[in-house]
């Protein structure tokens, strides 16, 4: 009688611990859940740990500014004339290669109401019209080894919602061809160049026109530089870089830079295949334009490669033809 009691005292005590063990392990897996570190790759928790870096804006260049951070990550940002929302993105102290990524693109709830900017560390790189509900900051031509800021900027006090902050990875290779070379220094809109519509008979939509130049720094007075292209013989600008266009149909250019793109849309190959392109500005010393094309990386590719086959021959019948 004795054995059995204990028997079943022994019964009931194993099937306490293995539930009061069930309990504990899924407590631990809970917490461990909770804590683990934003780099661990939890696809429910984390999609695109990689290429957002919206929870890097955390601070603000003035003391007027203010933030306030979302629960689903977005950011309420009141801005002052030429503030700065600030994303600090060292790792360990360090700053970071970003080589394989193509751009950042701020995207924003509402269209802006004012002139906004981006700038990679204390450098202004891309400027933002009002109006628009996405500004993307293309890193070509750009030493990317080291970044330890990106910097959003209002030309006026506003309130700007940012819904998120992405890098995207780069996945193409470009090839450059020169369809322009010589000196034109625009000084105060005083000179420009055109670009012969039989340079871009090759082009297609998603090719990007490449600038080269220097700023003029002569005047330590002067604060800003321009670039304007058109199609020639018209005062209709390029479509391939509008949201970066202020109401002129200018681009700002940063006093440190030393090329611009512009990616090609239909529209814009359409026109200057047929009209060419005139090119001036305010005291920029353009040497060189570059068309680049994109090369094939990938199976995505393959049908602009071709298309780009079938126009080189359609030109060649054409050279043909005259001779």
């Amino acid at each position: 009688m004795r054995l059995k009691n204990y028997a079943y005292l022994c019964d009931v005590k194993l099937k306490t611990m293995k539930k009061l063990f069930i309990r504990m392990s899924t407590l631990l897996l809970v917490m461990t859940i909770i804590i683990l570190p934003s780099s661990c790759t939890l696809p429910w928790l984390h999609e695109d740990d990689e290429f957002n870096i919206t929870s890097k804006f955390k601070a603000v260049w003035n003391v007027h500014e203010k933030l306030e951070t979302h629960s689903d990550g977005s950011i309420t940002y009141n801005s002052v004339r030429y503030g700065g929302l600030i994303g600090l993105v060292k790792e360990h102290n360090l700053p970071v290669d970003w080589t394989k990524y193509e751009s950042v693109t701020f995207e924003f709830a509402d269209t802006t109401k004012v002139e906004t900017q981006i700038m990679l560390n204390t450098v202004m790189r891309t400027y933002g019209k009002p109006g628009i509900k996405k500004l993307t900051c293309y890193f070509d031509g750009l030493d990317m080894r080291q970044v330890d800021q990106v910097v959003l900027q209002t030309a006026l006090p506003t309130t700007l919602v940012v819904k998120k902050v992405t890098l995207s990875p780069a996945t193409n290779t470009w090839d450059s061809k020169p369809i322009w070379e010589g000196e034109c220094k625009f000084g105060e809109w005083q000179d420009g160049f055109i670009i012969k519509p039989e340079q871009f008979s090759t082009a297609i939509e998603g090719d990007k026109l490449e600038f080269i130049f220097t700023t003029d720094t002569s005047d330590p007075k002067r604060s800003y530089w321009l670039i304007k292209s058109v199609y020639n013989s018209t005062d209709q600008t390029l479509e391939g870089n509008a949201s970066e266009q202020n109401q002129w149909g200018c681009t700002m250019i940063g006093q440190a830079a030393t090329s611009y793109r512009v990616r090609l849309t239909s529209k814009d190959v359409k026109e200057i295949k047929k009209k060419g392109l005139f090119v001036n500005g305010y005291f920029v010393d353009v040497t060189q334009v570059n068309l680049l094309r994109k090369g094939v990386v990938n199976g995505d590719d393959v049908h602009e490669s071709d298309e780009r086959q079938e126009n080189d021959e359609e030109e060649k019948e054409k050279v043909n033809q005259w001779h």
